[in-house]
């Protein structure tokens, strides 16, 4: 009898963890390179398509987190919170080739907001092996042998060049351009054993993706309405809400000097508390998060408490808000949401609210 009841303690302590506050599943760039190839991990870029054309992870999809979310001509999400209707999203995802047996990994450059945005539209959606690319691209290519020696190839030519440009003698700059040669054809002969690659999304064999309703998951995901309560609320209460709204944006967004072409109206939500991204994300070192340490200094100076119900936006929510969100749940901040849709929904609602 104690013992049943200790596992049901257990299964309750780690459902509440699943609920509230609970990191995001992050994977190391080290394991992550181990999977590249497996037929049953499917990598997904969620940045737009001319930089996935570029360079992004061999065999990996492309879904923009801009895009993920789907709003009329109003700015009308006809199944908020969720990015999509179930149906549209399950469609969308079929024609990807995605499986539900699949492991995803969501990336980007290293940054940040486009993975998770990627990863807080699986995420509500249910997909039940989700996993979020600690170091995206530039992770990888720390980790690929083949990507460590063309970069060390790479190097050595800048360095002949700089010899070559130096020296007046023809004799030593002949050895220096067949050795700039010799480079070329060791460089040539990497790139297509490197993880990282160039070139257009492929097409795809549409798969059967289901997406069960018993399984959307809405614990981090807040609609226009849920929102607006806040808002008003901290128009009413100021600094002594129960409520936080952070906008996640540059500074000529907040004050709508500049805008999507696709809203009505630039500016910011009312009592929005800023926070621009690019404070979250560890530029330095290559990493979509700071440490903890300077994650919560971020936090603490702008005012957000842990005891407070918090929503974080930017232009369509995946992407710059969910990377908000992310990062306070990495710090156990348990009531935090984003605003899908954001600013899409809000500034073309001309019932609601704005400052500039």
């Amino acid at each position: 009898m104690k013992m049943t009841t200790g596992i049901a303690l257990i299964g309750s302590i780690l459902t509440t963890n699943l609920l509230f506050g609970a990191p995001i599943n992050k994977i190391s760039p080290t394991e992550a390179f181990k999977l590249i190839g497996n037929k049953n991990v499917v990598f997904v870029s969620g940045d737009d398509n001319e930089t996935y054309e570029a360079f992004h992870i061999k065999d990996s999809i492309e879904m923009y987190a801009h895009h993920l979310h789907h709003s009329d001509k109003m700015g009308n999400m006809h199944c908020a919170p969720l990015y999509r209707c179930p149906t549209d999203a399950q469609n969308y995802i079929s024609s990807k080739g995605i499986r539900n047996d699949q492991m995803i990994i969501a990336y980007d450059s290293y940054k940040g907001p486009n993975a998770t945005g990627v990863y807080s539209f699986f995420e509500s959606f249910g997909h039940k092996n989700l996993k979020f690319l600690d170091g995206g691209m530039d992770g990888i290519k720390s980790v690929d042998p083949m990507q460590v020696k063309y970069d060390a190839l790479k190097k050595e030519k800048k360095a002949i060049k700089k010899q070559i440009e130096a020296s007046k003698d023809k004799t030593q700059i002949a050895k220096f351009q067949a050795n700039i040669k010799s480079i070329e054809t060791q460089m040539a002969a990497l790139e297509p054993k490197m993880a990282i690659q160039p070139g257009v999304e492929p097409k795809y064999i549409r798969s059967n993706y289901k997406i069960d309703p018993k399984a959307i998951n809405k614990t981090y995901i807040a609609d226009k309405d849920e929102v607006k309560k806040a808002v008003f609320d901290i128009m009413k209460n100021g600094k002594k809400s129960k409520f936080v709204v952070i906008d996640s944006r540059s500074m000529d967004e907040i004050i709508g000097e500049k805008k999507m072409d696709n809203v009505a109206r630039g500016g910011h939500i009312p009592g929005a508390t800023f926070i621009e991204w690019k404070q979250i994300s560890d530029e330095e070192n290559s990493k979509p998060f700071k440490s903890k340490t300077e994650l919560q200094k971020v936090f603490d100076k702008a005012g957000v408490k842990k005891d407070q119900i918090i929503y974080a936006y930017c232009q369509v929510g995946a992407g710059r808000g969910s990377h908000i969100v992310s990062a306070l749940r990495e710090l156990g901040y348990e009531n935090v949401k984003v605003f899908t849709g954001s600013w899409d929904v809000w500034g073309n609602d001309m019932s609601l609210p704005i400052r500039r």
